[in-house]
This record gives structure tokens, sequence and C-alpha cells, in this order.
């Protein structure tokens, strides 16, 4: 039997694979180095869930008199790995040079550490908000615990305001991390109030133009979507708003469909597996029915 060629396999096949394709360069990022790591995001994560909930999610004891210390070296450690992440993200986007880009990513870290009370604030109404929301929640702590809003608007909130601060690709991947565990999709472009609630949240996908007020409920299965794109002389989809406007005290349940630059008014109840691509106005009750709608009530 003649002798398998296997170095010879490896070797063809190598210098076949090193070799960059003219679509390969396309998708090359500008800079060089390393990509963020995923990795080092869960740990920012994981260190973020443990500050912002400090007696739900380090492992160490909780005693309120000495949780400022331990807080604090979680903040330290965050800046650490959070300032190496953008610092690898920057080195992808821009030009800067290499001092120029340490600075900056310590710069933004800092700014981003300056806005995890707002965050925290924020967090805490969502909770609330899910209490309120959900007769099957016996406390708050079951909530922080339990519920995947929790883990996706940990995330979404992040990955928001790193997103307003600049940083270029870690916004992205830490909604996806989210995503990837809870099943619901919020785009980090995406203006979310206070007091925002997703009960179960399977399936939730939310656009990266879409902006809802405070104190909105959804449901499971829940789409705030773009109806339609335009496009560029090259064919490429144009970034403008293109999600729904979804105004204060709104309930949306579960598998409705909205979509397009439409505004759904203030206090409005959309129904379950509705298709929604026009505007409705503040009170409304868009239901789906076989029997006779009260009066104010849109039939779909």
């Amino acid at each position: 039997m003649d002798r398998i060629p296997v170095d010879e396999t490896l070797l063809r096949n190598i210098s076949l694979l090193s070799a960059s394709s003219p679509q390969e360069r396309r998708m090359v990022p500008r800079g060089t180095g390393s990509f963020p790591s995923v990795k080092g995001l869960e740990e920012s994560m994981s260190l973020i869930k443990a500050i912002v909930f400090p007696d739900f999610f380090d492992s160490r004891r909780n005693n309120r008199e000495i949780r400022s210390c331990y807080i604090g070296v979680n903040l330290e450690k965050l800046y650490s790995v959070l300032s190496q992440e953008i610092k690898r993200a920057l080195r992808f986007d821009n030009t800067l040079e290499e001092d120029e880009v340490y600075c900056e990513a310590c710069r933004l870290t800092l700014k981003f550490i300056d806005e995890l009370p707002e965050i925290k604030r924020l967090l805490f109404t969502d909770v609330e908000a899910m209490y309120n929301n959900d007769p099957a929640v016996d406390n708050y702590a079951e909530v922080i615990l339990c519920y995947p809003v929790v883990q996706s608007m940990v995330n979404y909130r992040t990955a928001h305001a790193l997103l307003k601060l600049g940083v270029p690709v870690i916004p992205r991947v830490i909604s996806e991390l989210a995503h990837s565990a809870t099943g619901i999709d919020i785009n980090p472009g995406a203006e979310i109030g206070e007091y925002f609630a997703i009960d179960h949240g399977t399936g939730v996908v939310i656009g990266e133009t879409s902006i809802i007020g405070n104190h909105v409920t959804i449901y499971q299965g829940v789409t705030l979507g773009a109806k339609n794109f335009t496009l560029d002389s090259n064919g490429h989809p144009v970034n403008i708003p293109r999600h729904p406007i979804i105004e204060d005290n709104v309930t949306i349940y579960a598998n409705a469909t909205i979509l397009g630059r439409i505004t759904v008014g203030r206090d409005s109840v959309i129904g379950g597996n509705i298709w929604l691509t026009q505007s409705v106005p503040a009170g409304s009750r868009v239901l789906q029915s076989r029997t006779p709608e009260p009066a104010g009530e849109m039939k779909y």
C-alpha cells in the first residue's frame, strides 16, 4: 500500500488556508492586534452584576459593613479587565498610535465606571417593574436571582452606555452574550426608559433604533422590527430610524409584531399575535377578537 501523503496534504492546505482571499481582506479590521476577548467580556459582565447587585452575585459573605470593600475590589478588577478589552477594540477601529490607544481606553473605561451608579438605578427600576407586573413572583430577590430579564437588562444597559461612549464592537458582543443565554435580543442602540419589564422573554427582538418609554411591559415573542430598508447607491442598507417608538405605560402581549418607524401612543395595549405597521394614538387597544369590540378598540 502506498504511504498516505499526510505531510503533503497538510502542507498544501496550510498554504491555501493561510492565503487571504479578496473577500477576506475586505472583512479584516483596519487596525492590528487581538480581537476583544469574549472570555474577558464575560468576566466584565460578571463583575458588573456583582457590583450592581452585591448581595446576590458576589460569593463573599453578605455583610453590609464590609460590602464597600469587596465592591472596591470588583471595581478595580473591572477597570483592569474592561480597559484591556476596550484597548483591543480601539486598535481595530482607528489609526491611533499605541500610546494613544492606551490612554483612550483608560479614559473610556473611567467614563463608563462613572455611568455605573445610573445603570444601577435603572436596573433596580426594571426589577421593581417586573415584580409589580408578575403575580407569580414572591419578592424582589426572586426577580434578581431567577428572571432572564435581569441578565438581559444588565447586558443591555451596559452595552448601551458603552455604545454612547463610542466604544466599538464590544457593545454588540455584550448584547449577544445575553441573547445567547436568555433568547432575548436587544440591540444596544435601542433607547429604553425606566421601569421596563419583559415577562418570560424568549424570542423578544428589539431593533437598533427602537425607542421605548417608561413603564413599558412586553411579553415573550414580541418583535419591534423594521418594515423595510432604504438602500444606498451600492445596494447596502442605510442606517436610519426604522424601528417603532413605544410611548409610556404601554403593554404589548405575546408574539405581537410591530414594524417600521411608527408610534404606539402612551397607555395603549397591543394584544397577542397582532401584526402592526401603522401608528396608533394614546389609549388604544389593538386586539384580535371574533366578538364585537367595545368603543375605542381596534380589531385586527
